[in-house]
């Protein structure tokens, strides 16, 4: 369906991989846009050293996800990389996607939105970090959720050294954790990665790893591929019978977690995000990591744990997660408290039909061609050969979505935004993207310009 309904002057907050993939695909459709960053550098979280501070990469970090998984659709990566590509590589791939398509021409950077206001016949009037006040009838939300730490709240304080993995770069940097007593707080991707790198005898640590609960641990190799390969799901078929069918694999793969000196994992396999590691486990194995259990209270340099025992530490490592953040919208406008927010297959604000957000899911297990899938999503809406369902509709497909994706996981902030990218995918692509043509022809597309002044 081709449609001649005028373009919405459109607004991305972020360059990072949702917003030039948000900007890819509006140029594919002929959709101009301004994309504003506060950086000096495209990349976002896999921009290492980030200056505005949103990257979460470390040293040595590899990406958890492997290449054929983690590729766009229309822009795959080089046959050269690795099966699981260093942080280089990837913000690597960035710089050739965003050359490939002339992507840096309308991306400001340093030049990040300080405050968006939505106006009364809607439209956004954005300020931005050069004193600029910028009307668009359209406004793109990509600024990441991987960028403000969350921090647990235990009782008690902590005498030593602490900081968040956000700011975790090596052993050394910005805290010198050789030969001391290290606890990492988690059990999560970079929980492993940290604990398995502290714990090398070259660091000569003594390391310690605290979880409130227990997670089922996979190797990123299964039969000599990348699991990620293998261990897929089929929209077909329904999840709860898929979930049955894979719950014995990780106890057949590496055993019971129990021998690790692991606590049980109280969901079965699937019910939340895994944790994908090679070296976790042999870390555990080797005795060069025990574990403990949740914290109770800190005091001083003592930790005191939950089943009542209790050790010193010089140093903790925060693995706790991320908060979603909006610091350029007023709090009491749009939010996500306990990082919960209601958006239509993730992307559309029921009620406000001048706002998206691209990115803001943990899709598992692959993110990039998720927000390529979003972004073209996007991109028929603004150019009109899509449409969406009613508000109130939007509303009553929000919690059934809600229900089907997360009904099974724990009920934390760490699992309110995840997502099975297969189903996620065919959802889009076969029933939703069709039915909203559908109703683009027969109603007509919504008008989404002329809200804010020529």
């Amino acid at each position: 369906m081709t449609t001649t309904a005028p373009r919405p002057r459109t607004a991305i907050i972020g360059a990072g991989i949702s917003g030039l993939t948000a900007g890819k695909m509006l140029s594919d459709y002929g959709i101009a846009y301004d994309c504003f960053e506060s950086s000096d550098r495209i990349g976002g979280n896999w921009a290492f050293g980030n200056p505005n501070g949103h990257s979460s990469a470390y040293r040595s970090l590899h990406i958890d996800t492997s290449k054929e998984r983690l590729s766009f659709k229309d822009f795959p990566m080089p046959k050269e990389f690795p099966d699981f590509p260093h942080h280089t590589q990837i913000k690597d791939y960035l710089e050739r996607y965003a050359e490939a398509f002339n992507l840096k021409r309308n991306i400001h950077f340093r030049n990040g939105v300080e405050h968006a206001r939505r106006n009364p016949d809607g439209g956004w009037t954005l300020r931005t970090q050069d004193g600029q006040d910028r009307e668009y009838d359209f406004l793109v939300v990509a600024n990441g959720h991987h960028w403000d730490p969350r921090y647990p709240d235990f009782p008690g304080t902590f005498t030593g050294e602490s900081i968040h993995s956000h700011q975790y770069i090596d052993p050394s940097t910005p805290l010198n954790l050789t030969g001391k007593r290290v606890l990492v707080v988690g059990i999560g991707n970079s929980a492993a990665d940290i604990i398995s790198e502290l714990s090398q005898k070259t660091f000569q640590n003594t390391v310690y790893m605290s979880t409130r609960s227990g997670a089922w641990i996979v190797p990123k190799y299964m039969f000599g591929m990348p699991t990620d390969r293998l261990a897929r799901t089929l929209p077909q078929i329904p999840a709860k019978f898929q979930r049955l069918l894979l719950r014995k694999v990780p106890t057949l793969i590496s055993g019971p977690p129990e021998r690790y000196g692991l606590p049980r994992p109280d969901h079965n396999f699937l019910e939340a995000h895994p944790t994908q590691s090679s070296e976790l486990l042999l870390r555990l194995g080797s005795g060069d990591v025990k574990v403990k259990p949740n914290i109770e209270r800190l005091d001083g340099q003592t930790v005191h744990f939950v089943d009542g025992t209790q050790q010193d530490f010089d140093a903790i490592v925060y693995a706790t997660g991320y908060n979603i953040s909006f610091p350029f919208f007023d709090e009491d406008f749009i939010s996500a408290p306990d990082n919960k927010i209601r958006l239509f297959k993730r992307i559309l604000k029921p009620g406000m039909d001048d706002i998206a957000f691209i990115g803001f899911a943990q899709a598992v297990p692959t993110l990039f061609p998720f927000v390529e899938c979003q972004s073209r999503f996007l991109s028929a809406y603004l150019a009109g050969t899509y449409r969406p369902p009613s508000t109130q509709e939007m509303e009553r497909i929000i919690d059934a979505d809600d229900k089907a994706n997360m009904g099974h996981f724990a009920d934390r902030p760490r699992h309110t935004q995840q997502l099975d990218y297969y189903r996620y995918v065919y959802d889009i692509e076969k029933k939703e993207m069709p039915a909203g043509t559908r109703r683009a022809a027969k109603l007509g597309p919504l008008n989404l310009v002329g809200k804010v002044p020529a």
